[in-house]
Order: C-alpha cells, then sequence, then structure tokens
C-alpha cells in the first residue's frame, strides 16, 4: 500500500470533494434562459477575465502546449531557484481560480477579496488546513474556465495525452518528480500535500506532537534519526484532480447530470487501485489509473443511457 490506510482514505475523500464540488459550482454558472433558447448547455460568463478561445474539436492541442511551456518554465526556475517568481505565478493562478469558485456564491467584489486574501495566506503563511481547504475550490475554477470550450472528444483524447505525458515524465524522465520535491520544499505545492507520522501521533519527552503539520509534521532537530524515518508526505497532483474534473464536466454539459456525477466514481477507483497496489518507495504518474476510470465511467454512462 502507498500511504496508511487512513491516510488513503483521506485522499480519496479530498479528490471525490474536489471533484463534486467543482461540478456544482459549475452547475451555478450554467445559463438556464440561454440554455432553453439554444438548446444546449451554455455558461454564465466569467467574474473575473474570460475564457480562452478555442475550437472544441481541438482544444486539446493549446492545453498541451501550455503545459509543456509551463513544465519547461518551472524546470528554469527551479534551477536558477528562481522560488520568487513561482509564487507569484502561483498566486497570480490561485487568486484567478478561487474568485471564480467563490463567484458562485458571492458578488464579484467580495469573491475577489476573499480570494486575494486566502491566495495570500497560502502562499506567504501556509498551514495544512489553508492549503488543502483552498485547493477544493481552485480546480473548480479551472473547470468552469474550460469545460465550456471542450467537447466529449476532445477532453478524451486531451486525457489520453495527458496520461502519456504522466507516465514518460514519472517513469523515463523523471522530471515530473523533480518538480513535486521542489515545489513541496519551496512550500508551494499544487495539489494535496499530506504531511503525517506513521502512527497517530509520536511522543518526544513530555510533548506530544499533532498527527498533522502543515509544511512539515515537526521540527527534526530534536527527533532522533529513527523517528525521522517515521515522518511520511502524502501527494496528489492538481492535474490528478484537474483533468478528470474537467473530464467530469464536459460529460455533464453534454450527457446529463447524473452522468457527470457518475465519473467521479470511477476516477476515484482508478486512485485507489493505484494507492492501494503502489509500492511506498516509488513514485506513480496517478493520471493513467486515473484516467482508465474515467473512461470505464464513460462506458458505463454510454451503456445505461443507450440501455434505458
Amino acid at each position: 500500500m502507498k500511504h496508511a490506510f487512513s491516510i488513503l482514505l483521506i485522499l480519496l475523500g479530498g479528490f471525490l470533494a474536489a471533484q463534486f464540488l467543482g461540478l456544482a459550482i459549475l452547475n451555478r454558472y450554467i445559463d438556464p434562459i440561454q440554455s432553453a433558447v439554444t438548446g444546449e448547455t451554455e455558461f454564465k460568463d466569467l467574474p473575473v477575465g474570460e475564457r480562452p478561445e478555442m475550437e472544441e474539436k481541438t482544444a486539446y492541442l493549446p492545453v498541451i502546449v501550455a503545459i509543456l511551456i509551463g513544465t519547461v518554465l518551472m524546470l528554469f526556475l527551479i534551477k536558477f531557484q528562481w522560488i520568487w517568481v513561482w509564487k507569484i505565478w502561483f498566486l497570480f493562478a490561485v487568486v484567478f481560480t478561487l474568485a471564480i469558485s467563490f463567484g458562485a456564491f458571492f458578488p464579484k467584489v467580495a469573491a475577489m477579496i476573499l480570494a486575494l486574501l486566502l491566495g495570500i495566506w497560502k502562499i506567504f503563511k501556509p498551514n495544512f488546513w489553508v492549503h488543502n481547504l483552498t485547493e477544493l475550490f481552485v480546480y473548480a475554477g479551472l473547470a468552469v474556465i474550460f469545460v465550456p470550450v471542450f467537447s466529449v472528444w476532445s477532453i478524451s483524447v486531451l486525457l489520453v495525452l495527458i496520461a502519456v505525458y504522466d507516465a514518460y515524465a514519472v517513469w523515463k524522465s523523471k522530471h515530473m518528480v523533480t518538480l513535486a520535491k521542489s515545489q513541496a520544499k519551496a512550500k508551494v505545492f499544487a495539489g494535496f500535500f499530506i504531511p503525517y507520522v506513521d502512527g497517530k501521533e509520536e511522543k518526544l519527552g513530555n510533548e506530544k506532537r499533532p498527527f498533522f503539520r502543515f509544511p512539515h509534521v515537526t521540527s527534526t532537530k530534536n527527533i532522533s534519526l529513527q523517528k525521522k524515518s517515521n515522518i511520511r508526505t502524502a501527494v496528489l497532483g492538481g492535474g490528478d484532480i484537474g483533468f478528470p474534473l474537467i473530464f467530469a464536466g464536459v460529460v455533464f454539459k453534454e450527457w446529463g447530470m447524473w452522468q457527470g456525477f457518475v465519473i467521479p466514481f470511477f476516477a476515484a477507483a482508478g486512485l485507489a487501485f493505484l494507492l492501494w497496489k503502489g509500492n511506498e518507495k516509488k513514485f506513480y504518474p496517478a493520471m493513467p489509473f486515473i484516467g482508465a476510470g474515467c473512461f470505464l465511467g464513460l462506458l458505463v454512462v454510454w451503456v445505461v443511457s443507450t440501455v434505458i
């Protein structure tokens, strides 16, 4: 098993929470009046910025190019230790996506202020709760941006390409492992980040350390080497959360609500298989497993829809 069973459940719970919260926020952006006029699912404008102009059938192309360019830039920043640039870049992305998510519930100005405050807190004064709770809303914002510009065909192609790229980046070039380690070290990580100790707590003298502490479980200066070996970190990258959510959102948009809400269960099953069978000392690409779950869910949805 990749992690302790309790941590496995937390990762899966966080993954499903992000998926369903994202779909719920996406639903709030649907324009019912315009949808009734056109007979298709239409979305309201974003509270901040605009959606990228892309052709539905080929929307995967600019996204893949953007991912490759972003990866090169990240490796460049890491090489020259320009972490402050990465923090500013990440802060902008976090505030932008949070403002979109919060815009589903609050007026534009309130959503922007709340997003800015939480973004600054998340980047410059990180802790376990703020980091992971804001991550739940970040990917909902991405879904609101990208779901309207994808079709089931183009998001399926993107999912296959991302799975292949993820496998290559982790198993062959290993630059994805380098990126993950560097982000964690800089305390600016895109995705769920759960540091923990093997065992519910460790006792150092008369002091009991909490089960969780972000970004480090505890200070290591007073811990023996044996204790240090018990400190572990469970992570789930942002792409592993965001891409299946966008996939489910596109299915929701084109096929229907219940069809979209079925997909996350199968995506989570793929992730659960990886976490259950994975070796704790090895790195694995999650997208091939999550992507397989998404496609299995799509097949089940298609079969049930056909039969019904």
